[in-house]
């Protein structure tokens, strides 16, 4: 992670001294919800991205590095917003982070989802969703690899091959791989796939993870336990403000402000006598505890800026630049 006093980007590597070293760049891209973020923090084997089961989790780009020694490969993935058809200004912000994700790449993941496997109906039948981000991957000029996720669902895995049959015609992938995020199925296989892909030589240090700093986790931990205590609108709703993050002698202060649009969503975020403010507030801070691996002294309040979610500036203010 990069210094909370500095903004720089990741300095490059010096050339790798062993031949079969490998390194680059790949994006994840998939609909919302479809395990994209769970996918980063599996292949990393620790926790950096939020994921819920809510669609429209992940707001902003994350750039996260995934390194092995044996063969030596770094892969830097980029963790997109999931791809739909925009609602609102804040919808078509996401998407825009979603694309601008998708340039300068050694090769991209397209995410897609095991059918159920229920019913007779067309199991490779993508939703609409799925074949706009198809239809976005056209423009992309890198190798793709497809990624069936959640197989660990699906009963009858005979059910998976109509869907890899007719995604190796259509897209003529350099690989397919079903993949359960959650339960660990095949992910060396995965990383054994990217890395024919890619380019010689390595890209980062050792010891770099990602470009974002240490405030931006904290926003993202905390508005995860916002998303998984409230329903509705709200959590598309809300945005974390870090107002205050000084590390003292035995514990870090963290200040933070929760914006929601509407008088109502800021009763219901603080509950009745305070008690879902301080439910939020107690699971975030343990989260963000582990995360730093320090003590953490946390205060919450909660903001109104009304229709801040229809707002260009406020959107890319408080959801593209998090932790500022």
């Amino acid at each position: 992670m990069t210094d909370d006093n500095e903004s720089e980007s990741p300095e490059l590597a010096p050339p790798a001294h062993h031949p079969d070293a490998r390194a680059g760049r790949v994006a994840i891209v998939g609909r919302p919800n479809v395990g994209k973020s769970t996918l980063v923090n599996a292949l990393l084997g620790q926790k950096l991205v939020i994921a819920t089961s809510r669609p429209g989790t992940t707001r902003s780009s994350v750039l996260a590095v995934y390194a092995q020694d044996d063969p030596p490969t770094q892969i830097a993935f980029v963790d997109t917003p999931g791809l739909h058809r925009p609602k609102s200004e804040l919808g078509k912000l996401l998407r825009e982070e979603a694309e601008r994700g998708l340039s300068d790449l050694d090769a991209v993941v397209l995410m897609l989802e095991a059918p159920s496997g229920k019913g007779r109906g067309d199991v490779t039948q993508l939703q609409d969703d799925d074949e706009r981000v198809i239809e976005m991957l056209a423009q992309v000029h890198a190798p793709m690899i497809v990624v069936i996720n959640k197989v660990d669902l699906l009963t009858d895995k005979t059910k998976l091959l109509p869907l890899l049959i007719r995604m190796n015609e259509r897209l003529s992938p350099a690989a397919l791989v079903p993949v359960s995020a959650t339960k660990g199925v095949n992910l060396k296989e995965l990383i054994a796939e990217l890395r024919k892909l890619l380019p010689e030589g390595v890209l980062y240090d050792p010891d770099f993870l990602t470009d974002r700093p240490e405030r931006f986790f904290v926003s993202e931990l905390v508005r995860e336990a916002v998303f998984e205590r409230t329903r509705a609108e709200i959590p598309h709703g809300i945005a974390i403000v870090i107002d205050r993050f000084v590390e003292e002698r035995n514990h870090t202060l963290i200040e933070a402000s929760l914006v929601v649009e509407k008088n109502s969503h800021k009763a219901i975020v603080i509950g009745a006598g305070g008690k879902m403010l301080v439910d939020i507030g107690t699971a975030a801070r343990l989260r963000i505890e582990d995360f730093l691996g320090r003590k953490v002294m946390l205060k919450l309040w909660v903001k109104v800026i009304a229709g801040w979610t229809g707002d260009p500036r406020r959107v890319r203010e408080l959801a593209l630049e998090p932790g500022k």
